[in-house]
């Protein structure tokens, strides 16, 4: 099988990816932003993804981000939703990642999909459940909100800049997790003691 890694396949890989990442904030967002994006034309679904861009599909992808919105302004049940919502955000990234993956063979793609796009999707949630019990400990869940907005603006904005500038969102995105990930090394791994 051979692999062709030209730039129309790097940059819908790149948009695969950052839509998976916003899948990541909020669930539904990205959803309905590629749903809309395909719909009229600017986002290049796979064969057999047409339904994406369907007016049943936009309705209910509208109507559930609205919901999930609302939902998480409420103290506590927002993390409530963060465990119902952690294995939707793997199978949104997978889905988002593999509507635009240019692969042939169908288990490669939704492999890939999954492996890539709900990997991806499973990180930046783990994140952000992870930002949301700290604010929940700390200000007993009136900071959440602010949390929210934050994850709302984060979705938006990453799905939108990731239908414009792909590459350039993956290369913020990757920077922004290694950041993160040395930040909590420091602050919550503590240094092994040497054995002398």
């Amino acid at each position: 099988m051979e692999l062709n890694l030209d730039a129309a396949s790097i940059t819908a890989v790149a948009l695969g990816v950052g839509l998976a990442a916003s899948a990541g904030f909020r669930v539904f967002v990205p959803m309905l932003v590629a749903s809309v994006a395909a719909h009229l034309g600017i986002l290049p679904v796979q064969e057999g993804f047409g339904w994406l861009a369907s007016w049943p599909a936009i309705l209910c992808f509208g109507t559930a981000t609205a919901a999930e919105i609302v939902a998480y302004y409420v103290p506590f049940v927002d993390n409530l939703l963060d465990s119902i919502t952690t294995p939707m955000a793997v199978g949104a990234g997978a889905l988002l990642m593999t509507s635009v993956l240019p692969i042939e063979s169908g288990l490669l793609k939704w492999s890939t999909g999954f492996i890539v796009g709900g990997g991806i999707a499973a990180t930046v949630q783990g994140g952000s459940v992870f930002l949301r019990l700290l604010s929940s400990g700390f200000t007993g869940g009136t900071g959440n909100s602010a949390v929210t907005t934050g994850e709302g603006v984060a979705a938006f904005g990453t799905s939108i800049l990731s239908l414009v500038i792909p590459v350039v969102v993956v290369c913020v995105l990757l920077v922004c997790i290694v950041i993160l990930i040395v930040l909590f090394r420091k602050r919550f791994v503590r240094p092994r003691r040497s054995l002398q």
